[in-house]
């Protein structure tokens, strides 16, 4: 009992240290002491405002036939979908969302609510008759008729499957029963004892190959045939080494004892499987040998895809490092390879694919003009992201597309035909932020460049499968989204879709978080942000800023689109920002390489000028004790504030990092850190730099975090221990990679209130279970 008083009456002492420092140094701390309301409050807000915002369209998705999209809006009680037929104009309910959830809820045993269904895409098939949808681990088909569904559950093997999985090596499958076909029907290929055999329609058994085996074997799903039939070729692949890591489910909900799983996670320098192309001649039942001194080393190579004239056949070649991207052409006649477009670079060649996404893009595209005659191709070459036409019989360089100090986003649509490209791209209007996105039509020889969404905001283009129609979905933090489709051919508007109604939700006290951009590190380069403001904001007073911070260089992280998210803190009296320093993704190239083998850098030299740049400019934007934190990747930056930035970051919350990048997957960081591995990822580590630790630091982990290894937090936890450093700790039983929840929300609240407002958090234990809640539960579909 005395040590829990004297426990109690030191963390007490301890406040009113905090709070009296506070005072002196002219800090917010002198707010009104906190309640459990307020805690409440900063729990279930977020759940509140998104009630009050109706008719918030998201993403649009085109039917494969037909004239007809689909998009998801927000209603009172949840989401519903609405079908909207571009040909006639016609808006309605795309199905009976009652009738379908009580179809799923028999057949899945779950509690699907028709305002929350667990799915987010679907495709109408059979005229409109069937309704497809993929779940994480299953397919689903559900027949509109009746309303009746049925699902298939899918094996992790399966391609289908949506778990995430860190091995993508084709598997051996040695089953007769299992085979591709040739087009003209001749001649099915299997494997059997690791090689490639044939059978003809008599049933004649051919070997192909004689050199497979256990340790070099032919993969049946990287078999590909020849248009004409006549050549095969297929990857033989060498196994790496297979990492796994281990779990212990320490709480099962099905049974009483722990559980052992594993995982195969390949991590930075572990030995990749070897791929290497073969070519089969048909007829003459033997191998064309191809020189492989073009492609030694592959990181990835692509899946193989032939010319429609079967002259040849090309894949992408990522060598380790991702120091060069290759385009290699084979000839089927000769087994000739030649490189038709070599993309080098001193730092990192970004070999993710060109996508409509601002935080997970990569900078690769291709678009194969009249059978490979001309290739589209993107590249920074430059410094920028941008389009270049290629010779595709040569490789020669044609001409560049697009020009200019200005990144394009991704490619909506291509017309072969009237040579017209439609894509999407930011930073080409100087007087905006330069992440908005806009959408643009632009000729194959660079000529005719058109702007076709001049309003100030982010936009998304979505473009109907025969390029007749585009749906436009725009907004901005502080302006609600509108959807509008247009006419391609002339870029009419035909129909204006749907217009959010934020009117309750502005009336109920929400505010849309303030934009500000500040000079970098350069002196030259504008960073940008977004302030979130504290509840009853008031200008005179002063109040503690926390960043939230995710600095992966895959992509960029301030929202640019309307949310009617807040940030909780912010209903405590904090003001909390997101800052896109230098080293993230969607501007220039420069920008960017700042993260190369350096991510222990994570922008803070443009971060801490935007913080003091702004508390500049903002009388009420206090920075004497500034907070922060982040997951992932942001976890593994939260603590990097305090080992390498203690003079200005005082107190982190770090969820689920990665604390040092040796322990990491091995696509992200060898991206980033560079291959071989070498002394740099020693120097970005924050497991051997712990050490430094001088402000005050909470990990949080979960037990089953499958993105992140767990064991990563935990060797963290050793070196500080080891170094006679003080930290908090939180593990989560069961919980996945950022360990959602209701605990998770209230141990960050109360790290902050206590470390930074020097006041002491509510006895959770003394409240209710019940009224500890934080947003709608949305159908467990991340189970599902």
């Amino acid at each position: 009992m005395y040590k829990v008083v004297a426990l109690t009456l030191a963390l007490f002492v301890q406040g009113v240290v905090v709070a009296a420092q506070a005072v002196a140094n002219g800090s917010a701390v002198v707010n009104a002491p906190l309640t459990p309301a307020d805690f409440e409050r900063a729990l279930t807000m977020n759940d509140r405002y998104g009630r009050l915002a109706v008719n918030i369209p998201e993403m649009p998705f085109w039917q494969i036939k037909g004239d007809a999209f689909v998009y998801r809006r927000t209603t009172r009680d949840g989401h519903e979908f609405i079908l909207v037929n571009a040909e006639t104009g016609e808006k309605r309910v795309a199905f009976d969302h009652v009738r379908l959830a009580a179809a799923l809820n028999e057949v899945t045993q779950h509690d699907f609510q028709p305002e929350d269904l667990p799915f987010h895409r679907f495709e109408l098939t059979d005229d409109g008759g069937n309704l497809k949808f993929r779940s994480r681990n299953g397919l689903w088909s559900c027949d509109l008729a009746i309303y009746s569904c049925t699902g298939t559950r899918l094996h992790p093997s399966d391609s289908d499957y949506q778990e995430e999985v860190y091995d993508d090596t084709p598997p051996t499958k040695n089953d007769p029963h299992k085979w591709s076909a040739s087009p003209d029907g001749e001649w099915i290929a299997y494997i059997k004892n690791y090689n490639v055999f044939l059978r003809s329609k008599d049933g004649l058994d051919v070997p192909l190959s004689w050199d497979g085996s256990e340790g070099n074997y032919y993969a049946l799903s990287t078999l590909s045939w020849s248009p004409d039939s006549r050549h095969l070729a297929a990857y033989r692949i060498r196994p790496g080494y297979k990492r796994e890591v281990h779990y212990l489910e320490s709480s099962p909900t099905d049974q009483l004892q722990p559980k052992y799983l594993t995982k195969v996670y390949r991590k930075a320098g572990d030995v990749l499987p070897l791929r290497q192309p073969v070519l089969f001649d048909i007829t003459g039942r033997h191998e064309i040998a191809i020189d492989n001194s073009l492609f030694p080393n592959p990181f990835d190579v692509s899946p193989i895809q032939w010319w429609k004239d079967a002259r040849g056949f090309t894949f992408e070649y990522n060598q380790r490092g991702h120091q060069l991207y290759r385009l290699v052409e084979v000839d089927a006649s000769t087994g000739r390879a030649r490189s038709l477009i070599d993309e080098p670079s001193d730092t990192f060649v970004d070999y993710r694919p060109l996508a409509v996404n601002q935080k997970n893009t990569g900078k690769t595209f291709r678009y194969d003009v009249d059978d490979g005659k001309e290739i589209i191709w993107a590249s920074e070459r430059d410094g920028y992201e941008h389009l270049y036409l290629f010779n595709g019989r040569t490789g020669a360089l044609e001409n560049q597309i697009t020009h200019g100090n200005w990144v394009v986003r991704a490619v909506d649509y291509i017309d072969p035909v009237k040579r017209q490209i439609w894509f999407e791209a930011s930073g080409m209007n100087p007087d905006e932020d330069p992440y908005f996105v806009h959408a643009y039509r632009i000729g194959f020889d660079g000529k005719g460049l058109t702007e076709l969404t001049p309003e100030r905001a982010n936009h998304h283009i979505e473009f109907s499968p025969d390029g007749r129609y585009y749906v436009d979905l725009s907004s901005r933090v502080d302006l609600s989204p509108r959807m509008v489709l247009y006419r391609a051919s002339d870029n009419a508007e035909l129909m204006d879709v749907e217009t959010a109604d934020i009117s309750e939700l502005v009336a109920a006290g929400w505010r849309p978080p303030v934009s500000f951009h500040a000079k970098g590190r350069d002196g030259k380069t504008d960073i940008w942000g977004v302030i979130h403001l504290p509840a009853h904001f008031d200008p005179k007073k002063r109040y503690p800023v926390v960043e939230d911070i995710y600095a992966g260089p895959q992509g960029s992280f301030v929202p640019k689109s309307f949310s009617t998210r807040i940030e909780p803190l912010t209903q405590l009296g904090f003001i909390v920002v997101q800052i896109d320093g230098m080293g993230t993704n969607n501007r220039s190239r420069a920008f960017h390489d700042v993260a190369w083998k350096n991510l222990k850098d994570a922008g803070f030299p443009d971060r801490i000028l935007w913080h003091k740049a702004a508390a500049a400019k903002f009388p009420w934007y206090d920075i004497s004790n500034v907070g922060i934190f982040g997951t992932s990747a942001g976890g593994q930056s939260a603590v990097g504030a305090l080992l390498f930035h203690p003079d200005f970051y005082k107190v982190a919350v770090a969820n689920s990092g990665c604390y040092d990048n040796r322990m990491d997957k091995i696509w992200w960081n060898e991206q980033w850190m560079g291959w071989p591995v070498g002394i740099e990822y020693s120097q970005s580590s924050d497991t051997d730099n712990a050490y430094r630790l001088l402000g005050k630091l909470m990990l949080v982990v979960g037990e089953m975090d499958h993105n992140v290894d767990p064991s990563s937090t935990f060797q963290l936890a050793d070196r500080l221990i080891k170094a006679g450093k003080d930290f908090e700790m939180v593990y989560v039983p069961g919980a996945d990679h950022g360990t959602p929840g209701t605990f998770r929300d209230r141990k960050l609240l109360d790290f902050f209130v206590r470390n930074i407002l020097g006041q002491t958090p509510p006895n959770w234990n003394a409240i209710p279970t019940g009224s500890q809640t934080t947003s709608r539960h949305h159908a467990g579909a991340s189970s599902f």
